[in-house]
């Protein structure tokens, strides 16, 4: 049953991008962003973040698990 609910929900999720594509105005700001090479800014920006939280994370886990084996 939880397979095909996740196989039912990656479904819409897919189309649901899928739909929006073809009918989504160009975006101005991205265009802007592009042309003035600043997007790879942005994106790298986003990147560092999203592998920061990622470190973090990783060490929480880490931390967590040394006491919860200590606890034992």
């Amino acid at each position: 049953m939880k397979k095909i609910f996740i196989l039912c929900l990656l479904t819409f999720v897919v189309q649901w991008t899928f739909a929006q594509a073809p009918t989504a105005a160009p975006v101005e700001m991205a265009d802007l962003l592009r042309s003035s090479g600043k997007i790879y800014v942005v994106i790298g920006t986003i990147s560092v973040v999203f592998i920061g939280l990622a470190i973090y994370l990783f060490s929480i886990d880490k931390r967590l698990s040394k006491l919860e084996k200590e606890h034992k």
